[in-house]
């Protein structure tokens, strides 16, 4: 199989802060770690482009690109979008390759250039909301490549699987009237953003859970509840936004998932993609902050999509 790695040097230039947890030194971290597995020469790595503004468009509103292009500030200085989240003066750009990254990825596995991707990239997207940015997100990555696969592609039905610790708020609003998307998760809850779970079922399969959840009861759920809605649903391509916060060492969060785990569900949801959507994933980096386990679970993740 041919996994391709997307990234650009411009997501690592987008810097909220030394203090700040969602930091550059992620995607170092990563890209040390796919090394130092000895799986790096074994992928292909592929430059992300800037997104089209019309993809943004298809799934954010003109204000909330807005928000982002139009406050982009002097070197030096940052623009806050919110307590957690902000700008500096290459924010914009970073956000555009990572938008740029997801749908340059659906495109080539779409079109039979690789079989599957994992998108290096930041900032994340699933807290992104139609309407705007929020929680270390700028633009939806996630969202915004599967409706250009949906209305671009022609694809009948995709797939979102998300494991992040947190909620992924903003894929939820994004997909919530649309048919032809399901969206599958868990998260932790009560915690950030502190929204209120939506009943489970129909193409919402989204399941909270308490802190301290570990591996056997994730797995749970995602063989009783995420793999009957996959299977029922059978997308056309599924695309994964892979948060590796629910890691047992990731204080950000309160759960106790590891690197076995993330193989696991990534094995699962990759069996999904053999059946109905002829292997098509994407994979989106979305949190992880402990940066030895985001590396070594991301290596876990990428042997899984790799099968190796």
């Amino acid at each position: 199989m041919t996994t391709a790695i997307y990234s650009h040097p411009d997501c690592a230039r987008h810097d909220m802060g030394d203090w700040h947890p969602e930091s550059p030194a992620r995607l170092q971290a990563i890209a040390d770690q796919l090394i130092s597995s000895h799986i790096s020469d074994l992928l292909e790595y592929r430059e992300a482009p800037l997104v089209e503004l019309a993809d943004l468009e298809r799934n954010h509103s003109r204000n909330a690109i807005a928000i982002v292009r139009d406050n982009v500030p002097e070197p030096g200085e940052t623009y806050p979008i919110d307590g957690d989240t902000s700008l500096n003066h290459y924010s914009w750009r970073a956000a555009q390759r990572a938008a740029g990254a997801a749908v340059a990825a659906t495109d080539a596995v779409i079109d039979g250039e690789i079989d599957n991707a994992f998108c290096s990239v930041r900032p994340p997207g699933h807290h992104a909301r139609p309407i705007e940015p929020m929680g270390f997100c700028l633009f939806n990555n996630v969202a915004v490549a599967a409706k250009h696969a949906l209305d671009v592609r022609g694809l009948a039905r995709v797939a979102v699987v998300d494991f992040d610790v947190h909620h992924g708020n903003g894929t939820e609003e994004a997909l919530l009237d649309e048919p032809r998307a399901l969206m599958v998760s868990f998260y932790q809850h009560p915690f950030y953003p502190y929204t209120e779970p939506l009943p489970i079922g129909g193409h919402m399969v989204n399941v909270p859970v308490p802190a301290h959840t570990k591996g056997d009861a994730v797995r749970k759920i995602v063989l009783e509840q995420w793999l009957p809605a996959l299977h029922a649903f059978k997308p056309e391509m599924i695309f994964i936004s892979a948060g590796f916060d629910a890691h047992r060492e990731d204080d950000i969060g309160g759960m106790g998932l590891v690197e076995a785990d993330y193989a696991w569900m990534t094995q699962q949801v990759m069996e999904v993609a053999r059946l109905y959507a002829k292997g098509r994933v994407v994979s989106c980096l979305e949190g992880g902050y402990n940066l030895s386990a985001l590396g070594r679970s991301v290596v876990a993740h990428v042997k899984a999509l790799a099968d190796l």
